[in-house]
């Protein structure tokens, strides 16, 4: 296959492929296809995955995010997720080009990429050439898995999210997602964000500790889920609570109720933040794979 991107490489400008490589918006008769070639690596496309398990098709959604597919030969060769973020599923790099001109014409902006670091670096560097540019580039961020029990004792005192505390989890939430990335998460709407927290709480995928006082003291969410692999997202602790030795702990509780559900539990983590990696490290988590975020 990557014989023949070169020659596409060399004449962007051109309206047909002449070495057979096609791409086009995916639609329901693609779904058997994007399965089998997102299935090739669970862990890593567990994104794509859970969308095909919660929808059962690979059509665009109402809202008009859909999955870019490129073809070689007819055969589905990579794939890309565009939505309000990019993700791309078995991309070659070398297949950047094709995937960015295409979100590019679409028109929508994307507030993030992430995935396979190699992919994600590579649509980077294309779109920063179609104008999209980006704020931050985290380049290293390595993918981890747990098989198995936890290395560490739980902390019994996790639970899964209750509706009746949504007003106590929900500023937890968006106080996590604005240390991570920088702004708030209520930019959007705060009416879509708080759809999207309730969401995952109605799922059984909201993971907290409140305490006497009624305060979040640690929480995390499975914001990705098959039968096969969830991943971990939003892990938070109170900043009142850090520096205690508790995440151990909670992330051996996240583990075991991960598990109750899929038998391998997955995340990634920025490559700066030594201390979280440290800790997954110690509950049992090991790394196979490096994803790379870039933040628009």
């Amino acid at each position: 296959m990557l014989s023949r991107v070169a020659p596409w490489l060399a004449s962007r400008k051109d309206a047909a492929d002449p070495a057979g490589l096609s791409v086009r918006t995916l639609d329901g008769q693609d779904t058997p296809a994007l399965t089998s070639l997102a299935g090739q690596d669970p862990v890593t496309n567990v994104f794509i995955l859970a969308h095909l398990r919660a929808t059962g098709t690979a059509a665009p959604t109402s809202g008009g995010a859909g999955v870019i597919g490129v073809f070689d030969d007819g055969i589905l060769a990579g794939a890309c997720w565009a939505g309000s973020n990019l993700v791309p599923v078995q991309l070659d790099p070398a297949l950047a080009p094709l995937v960015a001109d295409a979100a590019n014409s679409s028109g929508r902006r994307y507030a993030s990429a992430f995935g396979p670091a190699d992919a994600v670096l590579a649509l980077h560097a294309e779109l920063a050439e179609l104008g999209h540019r980006a704020h931050e580039v985290r380049a290293d961020q390595p993918l981890m898995v747990i098989e198995g029990p936890p290395l560490v004792q739980p902390d019994p005192g996790l639970a899964l999210g209750n509706l009746a505390d949504f007003d106590r989890i929900l500023p937890a939430c968006a106080a996590m997602f604005e240390e991570e990335v920088g702004y708030s998460p209520y930019l959007g709407g705060r009416e879509f964000y708080s759809r999207r927290v309730e969401g995952l709480i109605r799922q059984g995928h909201s993971m907290v500790h409140l305490n006497d006082a009624g305060e979040v003291v640690f929480k995390a969410e499975l914001g990705a889920v098959t039968d096969d692999v969830t991943q971990v997202q939003g892990v938070w602790m109170n900043p009142v609570f850090r520096g205690q030795g508790l995440s151990a702990g909670y992330m051996s509780a996240v583990v075991e109720k991960a598990q109750q559900i899929a038998p391998v539990t997955s995340l990634y983590v920025n490559g700066f933040n030594i201390r979280a990696r440290s800790t997954y490290e110690r509950v049992g988590f090991r790394q196979v794979g490096t994803f790379a975020t870039v933040l628009f």
